[in-house]
C-alpha cells in the first residue's frame, strides 16, 4: 500500500515577499511630490502625537516596560523626556500617532493609516543615529526618514488597494507590521535575505483581529494597535539581523501558509507596481479628528450648521437627517444604538455628524464623557439614517477618482427642508492639496503650542518649515528640538 507524503522541499520565498524586498533595496524615489508630500506627512503625524499628550489615557501607556529603565543611546520619544529601547520607543510613537484618529489615511479594498509605520521609522533612525555618534559614526538623516516614509506608505497602501483583510476580520495592522518590518530592516543594514527573513516572520506572526473596531467590542485597543504593530516589526528585524531564519512559502504554503490559513485560498491582487503612488495621493486628515469615511459628512454638517444659523433655526428644528454615502462608510461607522467611550463614538457617523449641527464643531474633545452625556446627541443621532448610493461606492473605488463622497440632507419639523450638501473629496485629498497645506501647517503650528513655550516651537519651526535644512539634518538633533 502506498503512502502519500508531502516532498520537504524548501521552496524559494514567494514572489509577493521578494517584491517587496526589491522595492525597498533598490527603488530610487525620484518623485518631487512623493518628497513634498512626506515632508508634510511628518509634521502632521509629529503633530499628531503631540496632541495625543492631551489625553491620560494615552499618556498612562507611555514609557518604558519597567519604570526607571535606563536606555543609554535610546530612542526619543517626541514631547516627553522618555529615551527608550527602540522596540518600546516605537510602541510609544506609535500609540501616540494614531491615538486620536487625526493622522493621515489611505481608503482601498483595505483601509489604514500609512503614517503609522513612523512609530518604528523614527524610533529606528534615531537610536541607529545616537549609536552611531556614540561610535564615532555617522548619524542618519531626516531625508532617510523620508525616504522610509514613502517607501513604508507605498508598501502598505499598494497591498491594501485590491486585497480587503477587514473581509475575513482581520486588522489593517497587519500592514503597518509588514510595511514597517521591510523599511526598518533595511535601515538596519540587513542584507537582501536577511531583509526577505524578516518579511516573512511578519507574515507567519498572528494577526490582529478587528473585533475592537466594531460594536460591541469597539475599545481604545485601536488607539494603540498600530504602534503595536510597528513596534513588533521592529523587534522581528532585529530578530532577522541577529541571524533568525525566515520561512519562504509564510504565503503560500499549502493549508499552513498565510493564504490558505487566514484568506480565504485566496492570493493577493495588484493593481500596480510598487513606486510613490500612495504618498502622493494619501489622505490627510486637516480639519476633523474623525474615522475618515465620515469627513466628508462632517463638512457637509459643518455647513448645514452655518445655513441653519442663517435661516434661524437650529439642531432642535430637525425631524430628520439623510446621509447618502458608499458603502465602506455604511459597513464600518453606521451605527445605532450605545455608545460606551470615545473609541466607540469616532466610529460612528451619526455621532460624528450630530455634533457639528449641534454646535458647530467636531474636536477631539468631543468624544469624551463630559460631552457625550449631552442628552441632545442621542436625540439627534435617533434621526439620522444613512443609505447606500452605488454611484458613491464607485468612485471610491475608482483610482482615478478615490472620492470619499456624501450628501446630508436635513427635514424640519414644520415639513421645509434644506437642499442636500454634497461633499465629494474631504479638504485632505490629493484634489484639495493647495487648499489643505495650509491648513495643515496651522494644524501643526497648534500642535506644537499645546506642548512646548514660544521660543521652542520656533526652534521646531525654522527647521520642519524649511524641508531641505529639514532633509540634513541628523536624526538625533531633530528629535531633541521635542524634548519637554
Amino acid at each position: 500500500m502506498m503512502t502519500l507524503t508531502s516532498a520537504n522541499l524548501r521552496p524559494p520565498f514567494d514572489q509577493e515577499m521578494v517584491d517587496i524586498v526589491d522595492y525597498v533595496l533598490d527603488y530610487p524615489v525620484d518623485s518631487t511630490l512623493a518628497w513634498e508630500t512626506a515632508h508634510y506627512c511628518l509634521l502632521d503625524t509629529l503633530g499628531c502625537g503631540l496632541e495625543a499628550l492631551e489625553y491620560p489615557a494615552c499618556k498612562k501607556l507611555l514609557g518604558p516596560v519597567v519604570p526607571g529603565t535606563v536606555v543609554p543611546n535610546g530612542a526619543r520619544v517626541p514631547g516627553t523626556q522618555f529615551q527608550l529601547d527602540p522596540v518600546q520607543a516605537a510602541f510609544n510613537i506609535g500609540a501616540m500617532i494614531r491615538w486620536l484618529d487625526f493622522n493621515d489615511t489611505w481608503l482601498a479594498a483595505e483601509w489604514g493609516h500609512p503614517s503609522d509605520n513612523l512609530g518604528g521609522i523614527l524610533a529606528v533612525a534615531d537610536w541607529l543615529s545616537r549609536t552611531a555618534l556614540a561610535r564615532g559614526k555617522a548619524p542618519l538623516t531626516m531625508k532617510q526618514v523620508l525616504a522610509g516614509m514613502i517607501k513604508a506608505h507605498e508598501i502598505q497602501g499598494c497591498i491594501a488597494l485590491e486585497n480587503a483583510f477587514n473581509r475575513v476580520g482581520l486588522d489593517h495592522v497587519l500592514l503597518v507590521k509588514v510595511a514597517s518590518v521591510a523599511v526598518v530592516a533595511q535601515l538596519l543594514g540587513l542584507n537582501r535575505e536577511e531583509i526577505l527573513n524578516a518579511v516573512s516572520l511578519a507574515w507567519v506572526d498572528g494577526q490582529a483581529l478587528r473585533t475592537y473596531r466594531h460594536a460591541p467590542n469597539t475599545g481604545t485597543r485601536k488607539s494603540w494597535a498600530a504602534g503595536d504593530a510597528t513596534a513588533r516589526a521592529v523587534r522581528l528585524a532585529l530578530m532577522a539581523r541577529s541571524g533568525e531564519m525566515g520561512y519562504p512559502s509564510a504565503l503560500s504554503a499549502k493549508t499552513w501558509g498565510f493564504y490558505d490559513a487566514s484568506f480565504n485560498g485566496e492570493k493577493f491582487r495588484f493593481q500596480r507596481p510598487y513606486g510613490t503612488y500612495v504618498m502622493e495621493n494619501v489622505l490627510f486628515k486637516i480639519s476633523f479628528p474623525a474615522e475618515f469615511h465620515a469627513q466628508t459628512a462632517v463638512e457637509a454638517a459643518m455647513t448645514l450648521h452655518q445655513n441653519m444659523q442663517a435661516a434661524g433655526k437650529t439642531a432642535a428644528d430637525i425631524a430628520s437627517v439623510t446621509i447618502r454615502t458608499h458603502e465602506a462608510c455604511i459597513r464600518i461607522i453606521d451605527k445605532q444604538g450605545p455608545l460606551h467611550n470615545p473609541a466607540d463614538r469616532d466610529h460612528c457617523i451619526q455621532y460624528m455628524v450630530a455634533i457639528p449641527l449641534l454646535f458647530g464643531r467636531l474636536s477631539a474633545a468631543d468624544y469624551e464623557d463630559n460631552v457625550a452625556r449631552d442628552p441632545r446627541i442621542d436625540a439627534l443621532r435617533e434621526k439620522i439614517r444613512c443609505y447606500e448610493d452605488p454611484a458613491f461606492t464607485r468612485d471610491y473605488h475608482d483610482p482615478q477618482r478615490r472620492a470619499i463622497a456624501s450628501g446630508l440632507t436635513l427635514v424640519f419639523t414644520d415639513g421645509s427642508r434644506m437642499d442636500e450638501q454634497v461633499v465629494e473629496y474631504p479638504i485632505g485629498h490629493a484634489r484639495r492639496r493647495a487648499e489643505g497645506i495650509p491648513r495643515l501647517i496651522d494644524k501643526f503650528r497648534t500642535n506644537l503650542a499645546r506642548q512646548f513655550p514660544a521660543r521652542q516651537q520656533q526652534r521646531i519651526l525654522e527647521v520642519s518649515l524649511d524641508r531641505q535644512r529639514l532633509e540634513q539634518m541628523p536624526v538625533n538633533d531633530y528629535l531633541d528640538l521635542y524634548i519637554i
